[in-house]
């Protein structure tokens, strides 16, 4: 005979099945995801304004923000290798590399974070931009409202370029490119200016010959006002939302209408790329975006989606 139960029997374990589920989603966002998952998500996108650039293998590394115990140096040193081994031609660092004293039990020395990211290995080099968090958690430059970031100085001290507005050049068999490195947009946010260091123009004004462009950019915000003389944009800042749930991130608003909180976007013929990054801020927790290492293929064939 089948004993149904009572209204408040079911009640009770409805009750008690979210609870659970809750203690457990809780569980994952926080320990799980971000601590211990790390993928390689892979994009080969045709890019029109790379047609006469060289076959190149970018390795994005984006929002380490590291401390303890979400980001210790081992964790680091893990990305690392698992970077190398995507044998990339080129590595991009896209800022910051600091977490917030929100996030942080413990914090860890941004010179001994630089010394392990040393270890990446491209044949083009590794070359980084600043976030806003580099500003943010560096109370000397935020006092000052100018100065140096601790982040910049500990990474060319260990022999790392920070692209901030300005160009670099390269060829690769035979063909150029340009790589440039955008200023943070809010470097000094208060009510009163939104404190950016970038200068979009001047920083493309230095571009002095045909050669493609990649653009990386922090935060992808800039991302509207970049002429298609850039042939992909890349950037980080949004973590994907830390929550990304059916492919939507709530917690990232829109940019002159268009969803920028994560992954390759096209808009009028251009491109970007926003990394989920590894890092978080505000809130210790990664539900549905895994921490990414993001590698692009151009001039290849696209290639299938990894996980590590």
């Amino acid at each position: 005979m089948l004993i149904l139960p009572s209204r408040r029997q079911f009640l009770t374990g409805l009750g008690a099945t979210a609870t659970t589920l809750g203690l457990s989603t809780a569980t994952y966002g926080i320990g799980i995801e971000p601590l211990h998952r790390l993928v390689v998500t892979r994009y080969a996108p045709a890019l029109p304004g790379w047609t006469d650039g060289p076959a190149l293998r970018i390795a994005v590394l984006a929002d380490f923000h590291v401390c303890e115990p979400f980001m210790s140096l081992d964790r680091v040193a893990e990305i690392v290798a698992a970077t190398n081994a995507l044998k990339p031609d080129i590595v991009l660092l896209l800022g910051d590399y600091p977490a917030s004293r929100r996030i942080a039990w413990r914090p860890v020395p941004l010179l001994d974070f630089a010394r392990v990211v040393e270890g990446l290995r491209a044949p083009l080099g590794i070359h980084a931009v600043l976030g806003n968090h580099d500003y943010w958690d560096d109370e000397a430059v935020q006092i000052a409202g100018h100065g140096t970031p601790e982040s910049r100085r500990a990474l060319e001290a260990r022999g790392i370029p920070v692209l901030e507005n300005d160009v670099t050049r390269f060829v690769k068999d035979g063909r150029p490119f340009w790589l440039a490195g955008l200023g943070d947009q809010q470097a000094f946010m208060s009510e009163e200016t939104d404190g950016g260091v970038d200068d979009l123009p001047g920083t493309l004004a230095k571009v002095t010959d045909d050669a493609p462009v990649l653009l990386m950019a922090h935060e992808p915000d800039i991302f509207p006002k970049v002429p298609s003389r850039v042939a992909l944009t890349l950037s980080g800042h949004t973590h994907g939302g830390q929550i990304r749930l059916l492919g939507h991130s709530p917690a990232i608003r829109r940019v002159d209408g268009l969803d920028l909180s994560y992954g390759h976007v096209v808009a009028g013929g251009r491109h970007i790329i926003v990394s989920g990054g590894f890092g978080m801020s505000r809130l210790p927790v990664r539900i549905g975006v895994p921490p990414e290492i993001v590698l692009i293929e151009l001039g290849r064939p696209p290639l299938t989606a990894a996980a590590i």
